[in-house]
């Protein structure tokens, strides 16, 4: 054992979890890996790892719940493959329990490198030659992987057919195609980093998305500014340079990713930040009701719990003092599954009769139930550029209200009242 991983003082002979690309994630750059069926993990920056440890009750209900810290290591599976694997910190199991599902299918093949070692014979390459060709290889995956990224930066808005067989929800994790490029890109790094390093701290993070059959989710990049106080000059005037050119300096607001089931065609679509940061108000508020329409009709139903939710987020953040959450994200999320609609006064024996076909809008003359359906969901998630004076080491203390947070959601509570009053509500 290094003196690296020892000093991580992770629980000894632990068995490890195997990580897998969390495919939900429709937005940022970070790497979002799933844990378990509830939670995910993300590597720690210790700003926001501080904000979890020490974010006001009232702001909880607001934001995934945070369930510790996990150390993160590469290693070698029986097929001499890397896998991502995480281990307990001494002391620190937090609220998940750490069992080994190295034996959960299907096992990700974007988490795993062929590591194999090579038996050579007196007719094969010298050692010194196989490692050029090899470095060579690495190289050209490389460059390859940078292309696939290029290619889907142009390509802002996709559209996939989902087929038939088999559910939406197993379906829903071959398709994300920003989530699997962010992970290719991501690991890669981490993989390239892994001679001189191997060992990475994670957070332990609620999945917002588990109690969805089928996700659907809206990732808004909130606020009028987006750099941090430590940010350097050249990254500040990138960001500010991004908030001129897009909506958020005009409502605060603008989409950083979108992943929307619609039913009407059987397809998935996906928005990314690049398109995103193109779209005009009048564009904003287009992708927002496609964003709550399924391809036959708008999910009217959706948009008052949203608009409450979001009033009582702004009601939060109005009594918050000091805080700034510069480049945080605001996720919405909601089930694409359609429901079936039934009579409020049906028993219980015709509910769990019902089958999970999809809701005949013919019904609409009675009032309807969905089954198994949960509400619209509206967290805060994104924090490594947020301050507070709490944080005795920042240089900057700001007083009152974060302004340009609280007025991009008061943007946002205008223009989902503007669709839901001329959708007729």
């Amino acid at each position: 054992m290094s003196p690296a991983f020892r000093a991580m003082d992770v629980e000894p002979r632990t068995k490890g979890v195997l990580l897998e690309p969390f495919v939900h994630q429709v937005g940022g750059h970070s790497c979002v890996l799933r844990f378990n069926e509830t939670t995910l993990c993300k590597p720690l920056v210790p700003r926001e790892h501080q904000f979890y440890e020490t974010l006001p009750a009232e702001m909880r209900r607001f934001t995934p719940q945070y369930k510790g810290v996990v150390s993160v290591r590469f290693e070698e599976d029986e097929d001499r493959n890397l896998c991502l694997i995480a281990y307990p910190l001494k002391g620190d199991h937090g609220t998940v329990d750490f069992v080994d599902n190295s034996d959960c299918e299907p096992k990700s093949k974007l988490l795993r490198w062929t590591n194999k070692k090579h038996h050579m014979l007196e007719t094969e390459k010298t050692p010194k030659d196989w490692v050029r060709q090899h470095r060579k290889e690495e190289k050209m995956k490389s460059h390859k992987l940078e292309e696939e990224f290029e290619w889907l930066k142009k390509s802002e808005v996709l559209y996939y057919s989902v087929e038939k067989k088999g559910s939406i929800s197993s379906q829903l994790k071959h398709y994300n195609p920003w989530s699997m490029k962010c992970h290719q890109q991501q690991l890669q790094r981490m993989k390239e980093n892994a001679k001189h390093r191997n060992q990475y701290k994670f957070i332990l993070l609620e999945n917002l998305t588990s109690r969805y059959e089928v996700p659907c989710v809206l990732d808004l990049k909130m606020g009028t500014r987006q750099h941090g106080d430590d940010a350097s000059e050249e990254k500040a005037a990138n960001q500010i340079r991004k908030c001129q050119q897009s909506t958020s300096a005009v409502i605060g607001v603008r989409v950083c990713g979108m992943q929307v089931y619609q039913a009407g065609t059987g397809q998935l679509m996906f928005m990314n930040k690049y398109h995103g940061r193109k779209l005009s108000v009048q564009g904003f508020k287009e992708a927002l009701f496609q964003f709550f329409h399924n391809g036959r009709y708008l999910r009217r139903e959706l948009l008052g719990p949203v608009l409450k939710k979001l009033a009582e987020l702004k009601a939060v953040l109005e009594r918050q003092e000091s805080y700034r959450f510069y480049s945080s994200s605001l996720l919405v999320i909601y089930d694409g599954k359609e429901w079936p609609e039934v009579a409020l006064d049906s028993d219980e024996e015709d509910l769990e009769d019902l089958s999970e076909e999809s809701a005949d809008e013919s019904a609409g003359a009675y009032a309807y139930k969905p089954i198994g359906a949960s509400s619209v969901d509206v967290r805060m998630i994104d924090f490594a550029h947020t301050t507070c004076r709490l944080y005795g080491e920042d240089s900057v203390v700001h007083e009152g209200q974060d302004a340009g947070y609280i007025f991009g959601l008061q943007s946002l509570i205008d223009i989902v009242t503007e669709i839901s009053e001329e959708s007729g509500e």
